[in-house]
């Protein structure tokens, strides 16, 4: 709704305290929940980028550790069955590419943000672990050499 300069202005006419907040924001976000959910991500550590299009997909609100689309969902947008029809094909489409989908309601964002956020670690955890087992373990054929009969 506001451009740069019109935030600055903002930001300049606000007590000085809420300064720390204009270094917060983010334009690429479209909405207030999109953007607690950007800052929950950052909180968390995660890798993630804003408004990615996935070819065969489309535009999602965020794409974290390169795998794991979330797309903050709101009443106004997704709330009709063909909205939501649209939603689980897109899911589906990107579930096709290898890509897991989290959606949270903008309600759960807004008023109850401890549980959004640990859905997002708990599904980083998961993911993370599943690409380290993937790409550190040893078969176990191959760590103990030859098979031999134990007596």
């Amino acid at each position: 709704m506001l451009d740069s300069d019109e935030l600055d202005e903002l930001f300049r006419v606000l007590p000085r305290r809420y300064a720390v907040i204009r270094r917060l924001l983010d334009a690429r976000c479209q909405s207030g929940p999109e953007s607690l959910v950007r800052l929950m991500l950052r909180s968390a550590g995660l890798r993630f980028e804003v408004q990615v299009s996935i070819p065969g997909v489309g535009i999602v609100d965020f794409l974290v550790e390169g795998w794991l689309i979330v797309e903050c969902d709101s009443q106004a947008h997704h709330s009709t069955w063909d909205a939501q029809r649209r939603d689980r094909r897109r899911d589906q489409a990107a579930a096709i590419l290898g890509y897991a989908t989290y959606r949270p309601i903008a309600e759960d964002i807004m008023w109850s943000p401890e549980v959004v956020s640990a859905a997002l670690r708990g599904l980083a955890r998961r993911g993370s672990a599943s690409s380290s087992f993937q790409e550190n373990r040893t078969p176990v054929a191959a760590s103990r050499g030859p098979l031999r009969r134990v007596s």
